[in-house]
């Protein structure tokens, strides 16, 4: 026996065939795990994706701002969205959260009015979502 092999032996360096097939057999089920869990992740986001495109924005007075803007996807489920309004500062000045029903159309148009805490300089959907 050489020294290189009796020093391996002492301190557990060497692996058995059994040790190292474990090894892999351990790697390649993350892997897949995590490539499952990736997959998940990327459909449920996508079934449940809805798109917001503003489409305008006026000042009704100095303490409401009206947003006009159209959403897009499911249109056999309710939809909520968060509509802010902000200031020169981009402060948010007002919010609103509004649900609206099913309406058979994928891409549906809306007016929101938000009252506002004081002047608005522009409006915009924060996000929408299925709740």
């Amino acid at each position: 026996m050489t020294i290189q092999a009796r020093l391996d032996e002492r301190y557990g360096r060497g692996r058995s065939g059994r040790r190292r097939l474990l090894a892999w057999i351990t790697v390649g089920v993350l892997a897949v795990a995590a490539t499952g869990a990736l997959a998940w992740s990327t459909v449920s986001t996508a079934a449940s994706d809805v798109d917001a495109d503003v489409l305008g924005f006026s000042l009704v007075d100095q303490h409401t701002a009206t947003v006009t803007f159209q959403v897009t996807g499911h249109a056999d489920r309710e939809v909520a969205c968060a509509i802010e309004a902000l200031d020169e500062d981009f402060g948010i000045v007002g919010w609103k959260v509004v649900v609206y029903p099913p309406s058979g159309e994928e891409t549906r148009a809306y007016e929101v009015s938000v009252p506002t805490v004081s002047l608005a300089t522009t409006g915009l959907v924060n996000s929408c979502w299925l709740p």
